[in-house]
């Protein structure tokens, strides 16, 4: 399987992030991808290429002009007014406020976010850049007739909508990854988001669409991030009625529930029947991981690639989440070995 990489993912390095009143360490950190691409090499998993420039265009098919403008200039004008610190954002316009786009920087940061999980550093923009690149790279390589391929982004995309950011995540890589599908001649499109927090971002893009089925396995929003999508009743508005699926689960969760969750989301999307299929690659199930709590063990990502295989469809998998640093790469390689041994 052809992996998608680029050291630029090292450029977007904060400082640390507000974890139970204090700030700490990110969890996000680039050791991930790091070990990632070491479990890659180590088990030759197969070809590891630099990523193409498909420049902003195909971006910019999911993401407001707006939000990619601040994306960009955002940095450069946090630096102009002297500040050397990560660039945070402070107030957002929640209920009972106007959700109207201020001209003022900070403000705009806050109209664009919807938490302070997504700080923005001077390499922030080419690093989320290069990461879609590495999405459309794979993309790209699987609409030419490729089986799989691996796109190793980060950072990651599933919590960022078409113009908020949130949740370690500025630009939704698979998101992007998938329009670029449908721009390119595929009919209908499958998203499968196995990452442990609930993919909000990619829901929210798809979700009057009929063209891409969105299917998220997480933990509950009623106890877990993001906490305000991701429930069951979430199936779809207007043309995207009924395809949108979310699949969330108790604290706790081992293979037994969250397999049986997967049989559930692949046959909903065999039904579907997708031209390709996108996974939204999180590993933050496993049993150890800092921020989550299903109870998932390594054996177990094994058998998710072989139940993802027998879709039979053309797979992208696209990076997202895990936290557990010195176990990410055995588990998502796993998967990709699960899925290449069928």
């Amino acid at each position: 399987m052809l992996t998608l990489y680029s050291d630029d993912h090292r450029l977007h390095h904060a400082q640390g992030e507000m974890v139970g009143g204090e700030f700490q360490p990110c969890f996000e950190m680039p050791q991930r991808a790091d070990h990632v691409l070491a479990r890659v090499k180590a088990q030759q998993l197969g070809e590891i290429r630099e990523p193409q420039d498909f420049g902003l265009a195909p971006i910019a098919r999911i993401h407001s002009a707006d939000y990619l403008d601040f994306l960009q200039k955002a940095w450069a004008g946090w630096a102009a007014q002297g500040n050397t610190a990560d660039f945070l954002p402070g107030v957002f316009p929640a209920r009972h406020m106007r959700a109207k786009r201020p001209d003022d920087l900070y403000g705009q940061y806050g109209f664009h976010s919807f938490d302070c999980f997504a700080p923005i550093t001077a390499g922030t923009w080419q690093a989320v850049y290069t990461s879609a690149q590495v999405a459309l790279t794979a993309q790209r390589e699987v609409a030419a007739g490729a089986r799989s391929a691996f796109a190793l982004c980060r950072p990651p995309g599933h919590h960022a909508s078409a113009d908020v950011m949130g949740g370690y995540c500025y630009l939704n890589n698979v998101a992007i990854a998938a329009q670029a599908f449908l721009d390119q001649g595929a009919k209908r499109v499958a998203i499968l988001d196995v990452d442990y927090h609930h993919g909000n971002g990619t829901q929210s893009i798809f979700y009057e669409r009929a063209d891409v089925f969105v299917a998220n396995i997480h933990g509950s929003p009623s106890f877990e991030y993001p906490h305000f999508l991701g429930y069951a009743d979430e199936t779809g508005a207007s043309a995207g009625e009924g395809y949108n699926l979310n699949l969330p689960l108790a604290a706790g969760s081992a293979w037994d529930v969250w397999g049986t969750a997967l049989d559930t989301a692949c046959q909903r999307i065999a039904a579907y029947d997708a031209d390709v299929v996108l996974v939204s690659l999180g590993v933050d199930t496993y049993k150890d991981d800092p921020i989550s709590s299903f109870k998932l063990d390594s054996p177990d990502y094994l058998r998710m690639g072989q139940r993802i295989a027998a879709l039979g469809k053309p797979t992208l998998f696209v990076m997202e989440g895990g936290y557990a640093v010195a176990e990410i790469g055995i588990n998502a390689v796993n998967v990709l070995e699960g899925f290449q041994g069928v």
